[in-house]
């Protein structure tokens, strides 16, 4: 059976890992440049001129290693279309099912065999882009200390074996209950775009309890903060007064997972912080730098609470969404193991 799924699968094996290779090989010379900038430019740095070599740093690379990103995650729904949908839909729409599925091998030693091979082809592939892609953007990763964010952690590490897996048994199993190779693909698609939406926002950040802590706006917290903005009570006309309080948007943690959008500035006491005379001094734009701008508003003793997730964790997620896309990817090649037998 190993022989006979080589045979049916070569074709587009070949074509497929032919267009990989060139893939690979542009990897392999990204990472390289990067690692030569990194240790020209970034190693070593000091003051502005830190600053300046890590702004080029990102703008050169950034939109590279974005679009890499977004291949890698897109290639487990590419596996799940091309080469799981159509495993069991050839068979049925050539009509070839009716001579291969009565001969001595039962339609589980027929299956399972091909599965694998197919699975274990996805892994391997999966796992070397993961691997030179991880390698190629480390450098960088390391300086912006981004690697929660959805494109770089769906494409590092472990992450993407748990996605081919899931995405070839998807394929698999809409292809034995749709008989039918355009719609399987189809929605194998859909449903994979799906699944790579619900994880990151809505089951990652609460796969494990996160931690939340109190941070003092202060000129060490002041350059994370996104923006601030004024919340003026309901009826009220617009302009500032001693009720109109203050919130911090997209407050960022280096290498965290942050989970809070907003955040009402407190006092010391826990009450929201009003607009008065000397909150509204240290914020006008006639404040000469970010650091003067904190130092004013620390001596208002100020602080935000922020939800997150450390970035200590980032292993123990990459192992457990690894972990729950691969039992859902084994489930369902059980369900077609457990379903091809009575497939009339």
């Amino acid at each position: 059976m190993i022989w006979l799924t080589w045979r049916q699968f070569r074709a587009q094996a070949l074509i497929t890992l032919s267009v990989l290779a060139v893939f690979a090989l542009y990897l392999i010379l990204l990472g390289l440049s990067i690692r030569d900038f990194h240790s020209s430019q970034i190693v070593g740095c000091q003051g502005s001129a830190c600053e300046a070599a890590t702004r080029r740093f990102e703008s050169d690379y950034k939109t590279q290693l974005t679009l890499v990103s977004s291949l890698l995650i897109g290639i487990p729904a590419i596996i799940g279309a091309f080469w799981g949908a159509p495993l069991i839909t050839r068979e049925l729409e050539a009509g070839t099912h009716r001579l291969v599925w009565n001969q001595s091998i039962t339609r589980v030693r027929w299956l399972a065999p091909k599965a694998a091979v197919i699975a274990a082809t996805s892994l391997v592939v999966t796992g070397l882009f993961s691997l030179l892609l991880t390698w190629a953007a480390s450098p960088y990763d390391q300086v912006m200390g981004s690697r929660f964010t959805k494109l770089i952690f769906d494409s590092r590490n472990l992450a993407p074996l748990g996605y081919a897996l899931f995405g070839l048994a998807l394929g698999v199993t809409f292809g034995l209950l749709l008989r039918r190779t355009l719609p399987a693909m189809a929605l194998t698609l859909v449903v994979f775009a799906v699944a790579q939406i619900v994880m990151p926002y809505v089951v990652r950040p609460h796969l494990v309890p996160p931690r939340t802590t109190s941070v003092a706006v202060n000129a060490l917290s002041l350059p994370r903060v996104g923006s601030f903005l004024l919340e003026s009570p309901p009826g009220a006309t617009g302009e500032l007064t001693n009720s109109t309080t203050l919130r911090v948007e997209d407050y960022a943690m280096p290498g965290a997972l942050v989970l809070t959008s907003g955040s009402k500035i407190l006092t010391a006491a826990g009450k929201p912080a009003v607009t008065n005379k000397q909150v509204s001094a240290c914020l006008e734009p006639a404040q000469a730098t970010l650091s003067e701008s904190g130092a004013c508003l620390a001596k208002q003793h100020l602080h935000f609470d922020v939800t997150y997730q450390p970035a200590s964790r980032y292993w123990t997620f990459q192992w457990f969404e690894t972990a729950v896309f691969t039992v859902l990817g084994s489930l369902l090649f059980g369900f077609c193991l457990w379903r091809i037998p009575r497939l009339a």
